[in-house]
């Protein structure tokens, strides 16, 4: 193989290699290639992914107050039921000691 045969050759199969490399660059921009209808699509799924974002933050917020709310109420009625159990207790001890003196007293 001569000079001009090499050169020749080399030429050959830079151009080949650049034509494949143009043929595969445009298939993938023919396959990639996002259209306006598709961005139209997008921006109306990016809006309803930001809408439910929103609803999802203001979810969050109001189960956090529900929850603030339901532990104070609980909370009181722990305080309520305690002071209640306290009452009976002494309600209790009253009447056994009221028993107690009325049969002392029928007794004696």
């Amino acid at each position: 193989m001569n000079r001009t045969e090499f050169i020749i050759a080399t030429a050959v199969i830079l151009f080949v290699a650049f034509a494949l490399g143009w043929f595969a660059s445009w298939l993938v921009n023919r396959f990639t290639r996002v259209t306006k209808a598709e961005i139209g699509e997008l921006d109306r799924m990016a809006q309803g992914l930001h809408e439910a974002e929103e609803t999802r933050d203001q979810a969050i917020t109001y189960m956090q107050q529900r929850e603030a709310e339901m532990t104070n109420q609980l909370t009181q009625t722990e305080a309520e039921l305690r002071a209640a159990m306290d009452g009976l207790r002494d309600a209790r001890q009253e009447a056994e000691e009221l028993r107690a003196y009325v049969e002392r007293q029928n007794a004696g």
